[in-house]
């Protein structure tokens, strides 16, 4: 019998964190999708603190349109607090979710405000 959806999604986001580190000046960039919301966050793993985050939940966030349309205004809004930071470059972690639809949309949104990965 195969794995589950839950069990599949564990095995990659476990293979996925093995690649990607986050340090200071290179954080990761931390994607969580729920069936409604979507949540990003810059992570330094070596400190294992979190430097920034945006959500759709977020009150300067644009909630109306389609999921994929906040989605994209979430990755403008991290890569806005990024750079704040002065932090241009990150390593992108899909947390197990496929590189399409909103993930993507929020990557590149990210993108577009200047953010590199």
């Amino acid at each position: 019998m195969g794995l589950s959806k839950t069990e599949r999604k564990l095995r990659i986001r476990r293979r996925i964190r093995k690649v990607s580190f986050g340090t200071e000046t290179r954080p990761r960039l931390s994607v969580f999708r729920s069936n409604k919301e979507i949540y990003a966050q810059l992570i330094d793993d070596n400190k294992g603190v979190t430097l920034a985050s945006a959500s759709s939940r977020d009150k300067e966030i644009d909630a109306n349109g389609t999921k994929s349309d906040v989605a994209t205004s979430v990755g403008k809004a991290i890569a806005e607090k990024a750079l704040k930071l002065g932090i241009e470059a990150v390593a992108f972690d899909r947390g197990g979710n496929l590189y399409h639809g909103r993930v993507k949309s929020l990557a590149e949104g990210a993108r577009e405000a200047g953010l590199k990965f």
